[in-house]
């Protein structure tokens, strides 16, 4: 029956676990010990398996020691610190938690937006001594009680972009399952590292920067989160694409293996300019929340990664499905769908999205794609970002894929656009406008927030299948 804390007990307990920018690094045997102590508080303040306690902290090492302790004896729900006393509220109330953990005085709106019987803790400083406060007093940690592989591990909502956010519940198995998968396509091994710049409210950051290296005894260098001023001292500390021609000299001594990317699909020229940069491959997986983060990724070489795939299936099964529930052959385009250990058995409390998302026993990603002859599989949109155009159906993924060859555009979103674009694209393909952005709206993953961007900018415009 394994969970969240057998996978800090299998390291070696003098091996370094956690390090951070300026803070002594932790090894496992310390790990361990400051995650007992941690499940011990919470259990002797009444959280126990299938609690829901959400986390409130900004990314770095407590984060991701308090994460682990949590979801360990109980059910973790990270939320994103720099939500606003709404949607504090919303989420909270939603996941019906029954403790809010922050950082000292910290999330103002958090504690604005928690109901009044919720029990409130705060971290003691210090990180080799961390613990929990309630009311200005530091509670005692009696015998830690963890969760078995069957109880609910991690509580996530979906991003809601069109909808309302679905709650996700992901157990102990899906999460050490998915684990395994990462550890296994990446090889991972005891002497690996992972500088995590993902945020750790995110299935990405939680999975593939923080548990798989720690599933496989590595170990993981937890920053504030993305900082292209910093990100050259942290590499250079552990021994973009603008800034990295000035590091050349930290990237040649330091011992990458290779950089990683998730979440979204990344552009073709921009993952050949991250190889260049760098001198090592991208890996580009695949992944989602509802299936504890990774489907799919690129394999490490000598095996072929082939351009513009986001690789074959990582310990999951991958189709291709037809609207009415179908499944093609090989090279016919549809929607993709999965099923396997990692994937959860529906959303919670959505009888209506349970049946839309879920046919035959396979999950509706809501991706677009098809897959080779090899299983290799190739994304060619977001079904509910499909422009229908006077019955034309065109893919934005296609159309960014052009744009960003024009050296005068950094992100796709005049006329010599147009006109570049028509030399390349079909004639229902081509932008009827063109609108200059100092920057896309992204979300708090990097995500660029396509769906409502037209009508936000009042240029109008609608997507549909």
């Amino acid at each position: 029956m394994e969970n969240i804390f057998d996978l800090l007990t299998a390291a070696e307990p003098k091996n370094t676990a956690i390090l951070a920018p300026g803070i002594e690094p932790l090894n496992y045997g310390d790990l361990v010990n400051i995650v007992d102590r941690l499940a011990g508080q919470l259990n002797t303040l009444g959280i126990s398996r299938g609690d829901r306690v959400a986390i409130v902290l900004p990314n770095g090492p407590e984060m991701a020691v308090t994460f682990l302790a949590v979801a360990s004896c109980s059910t973790a729900a990270p939320l994103n610190p720099k939500y606003r006393e709404d949607e504090f509220r919303f989420y909270m109330e939603d996941l019906g938690a029954k403790a809010l953990i922050t950082l000292g005085d910290d999330a103002t709106a958090a504690h604005a937006a928690a109901p009044a019987n919720i029990l409130r803790l705060s971290l003691d400083a210090g990180l080799h001594e961390l613990r929990f406060r309630v009311s200005g007093k530091i509670p005692d940690a009696g015998e830690p009680h963890y969760a078995n592989s069957d109880d609910e591990a991690l509580v996530l909502h979906t991003s809601g972009t069109t909808s309302r956010p679905k709650i996700v519940p992901l157990k102990q198995r899906n999460i050490i399952a998915s684990t395994r998968n990462i550890v296994a396509s990446l090889a991972l091994e005891p002497s690996d590292r992972c500088m995590n710049v993902m945020p750790l409210f995110h299935i990405h950051g939680l999975m593939a920067g923080l548990l798989s290296p720690l599933a496989s005894g590595g170990s993981v260098a937890c920053t504030p989160g993305f900082d292209p001023f910093k990100f050259f001292q942290w590499l250079n500390d552990q021994v973009i694409l603008a800034r990295a021609k000035k590091a050349a000299d930290i990237l040649q001594r330091s011992r990458l293996r290779f950089v990683r990317s998730s979440s979204a699909s990344m552009p073709k020229i921009v993952i050949e300019e991250i190889k260049r940069v760098f001198g090592v491959p991208l890996i580009e997986a695949y992944g989602m929340t509802e299936a504890s983060h990774q489907m799919a990724s690129n394999p490490l070489p000598p095996a072929e990664q082939k351009p513009g795939s986001v690789g074959v299936g990582t310990g999951i099964d991958i189709a291709i499905m037809s609207e009415n529930g179908d499944l093609l052959s090989t090279g016919e385009c549809g929607e993709v769908v999965i099923r396997g250990k990692t994937v959860i058995i529906g959303y919670e409390n959505n009888p209506e999205a349970n049946a839309k998302g879920f046919t035959d026993g396979w999950f509706r990603t809501g991706d677009q794609g098809y897959l080779d002859d090899d299983s290799y599989l190739f994304l060619t949109g977001r079904l509910k970002e499909i422009i229908n155009r006077g019955g034309e159906k065109v893919s934005p993924l296609e159309v960014d894929e052009v744009l960003l060859r024009h050296p005068a555009i950094g992100q796709a979103a005049e006329r010599e656009v147009r006109d570049f674009a028509a030399e390349h694209l079909t004639d229902f393909k081509v932008p009827r406008k063109v609108v200059f952005l100092e920057e896309i709206p992204k979300g708090p993953t990097g995500k660029m927030q396509r769906i409502g961007l037209a009508e936000r900018l009042g240029v109008g415009g609608k997507t549909g299948r």
